[in-house]
């Protein structure tokens, strides 16, 4: 197939007219040729395979690039890709070497000298030999037999050039992968370099280095990757959503707050949650703190401890989500905006935190979930004796009778509106009376 407006077009006939159309068309015609049935003519050697005649086949490295270029793209290990395809350059530029070591030893004479390969009787043995001293040339072990004539002295010094340049151009490239590799961790996992850094140049560490060590370690060991939204911030946004809900969908489901929402309304969500990692003896929320963000139980076990920080009052699994009192208005709450609780994070625990502005964002467009939330909230409330009901009964009134006012103030204006409009149709109408009698009047004067 080929593209078309970036789409594979997988149509025979049209990829066949395309094919036969494009330029590489009569080079791969070319390179298919059989030309080593040119060895059968008269005076040619009658060797089959003769290497000056098959040299047609070379046309066909571009194609192998290519090829190179597509699966480096496409595979799910360009970097073992990378590193298996530098082998494959390796091994051939020696094969090639050797062949030509074989030649020139062929042509001097087998077995004249030290140098040039011996006259084994098996060609597998001279393969092996012409191998053997190829990568002993090409990878400058050393420890070969010492040149006796000036084609072999020339032979040695251009594979030690050679040599040299394939060393650096491998160096190269194995370093090439190693950077890309360590570039590939540190896109997903942050490095712990930095904070032990920062730490040991103000004066701390010691223990909090520790845990800070021991995090990063967790990160990695788990494959918990905090930083989501730098891998998809450049997707367009509905494939970003496509990704985000086939990877937390499933986890977000089994939070009791959402297993009846709607689709739509945890797409939406979804796109603003922002994956947090806690470590053991660390404080989520503190009592009292203001509430920006609520928290949904992905992994791991938390615990609402006493104000001693030591007393386990209760403990949260997974599925459970808590702060979102201090996130939704809920007429006749006394604590406002504060945290109602201490919770303390058990061991490593993976949870989602969804922000103030996006969760109003959200509940703006789907009032039901809104209703349910505020629902939940309220008997949570209830059950803490954080509820005024009188406050909240003085709340509902309020706004009953704002909503009473308002209506009354809607129609007021609709019956003003009204007015206005008949008012301005009868000044038209005056107007376009009073320009037919002007008219009228000047018929007459004329």
């Amino acid at each position: 197939g080929f593209l078309e407006d970036g789409i594979l077009v997988r149509d025979a006939r049209r990829t066949r007219r395309r094919y036969l159309g494009s330029w590489t068309f009569p080079w791969d015609v070319v390179a298919v040729l059989p030309s080593e049935l040119l060895c059968l003519l008269p005076g040619v050697p009658r060797v089959p395979g003769v290497p000056a005649a098959r040299a047609n086949r070379c046309l066909r490295v571009p194609r192998l690039f290519e090829a190179f270029d597509r699966c480096e793209t496409r595979t799910g290990w360009p970097n073992a890709f990378r590193m298996a395809k530098l082998m494959l350059y390796l091994l051939l530029g020696i094969h090639w070497h050797a062949c030509l070591y074989f030649a020139l030893s062929a042509r001097l004479g087998l077995g004249a000298d030290p140098w040039v390969c011996p006259s084994f009787s098996r060609l597998l043995r001279r393969y092996l030999h012409s191998f053997y001293i190829s990568t002993l040339v090409l990878a400058m072990v050393g420890d070969t037999p010492a040149p006796r004539r000036e084609e072999e002295l020339l032979f040695l010094t251009a594979g030690f050039l050679l040599a040299v340049l394939g060393f650096a151009t491998i160096t190269g490239s194995i370093s090439t992968v190693i950077i890309n590799l360590s570039s590939a961790a540190s896109a997903f996992y942050p490095e712990a370099g930095p904070v032990r850094r920062y730490l040991r140049a103000r004066g701390a560490g010691g223990r909090l280095a520790g845990r800070v060590v021991r995090w990063h370690q967790h990160l990695r060991a788990q494959r918990k990757l905090p930083a989501e939204w730098r891998v998809l911030q450049h997707l367009p946004r509905g494939l970003r959503a496509e990704v985000a809900a086939s990877v937390h969908l499933a986890a977000l489901r089994r939070v009791g707050l959402f297993r009846s929402w709607e689709h739509g309304v945890l797409r939406q969500l979804v796109l603003r949650l922002r994956p947090q990692v806690f470590g053991p003896g660390e404080f989520v929320c503190r009592r009292g703190d203001v509430g920006r963000e609520m928290y949904f139980i992905r992994e791991g076990r938390l615990a609402v401890v006493a104000e001693d920080g030591v007393t386990r009052l209760a403990v949260l699994g997974e599925g459970l989500y808590f702060g979102e009192i201090s996130l939704i208005n809920i007429k006749g709450n006394m604590a406002g905006n504060r945290r109602t609780a201490n919770i303390l994070s058990i061991g490593y625990s993976d949870l989602f935190c969804l922000g103030k502005e996006d969760l109003a964002e959200v509940l703006a467009e789907f009032p039901s979930a809104r209703a349910a939330m505020e629902a939940k909230g309220r008997e949570l409330l209830l059950r803490m004796g954080q509820l005024d009901t009188g406050a909240e009964a003085v709340a509902l009134a309020a706004e009953a009778e704002a909503e009473r006012r308002l209506r009354g103030l809607e129609a007021a204006l609709e019956g003003l509106q009204m007015r206005a409009a008949r008012l301005l149709a009868q000044l038209e109408a005056s107007a376009l009376r009073m320009a037919l009698r002007v008219r009228r009047l000047e018929g007459r004067l004329q």
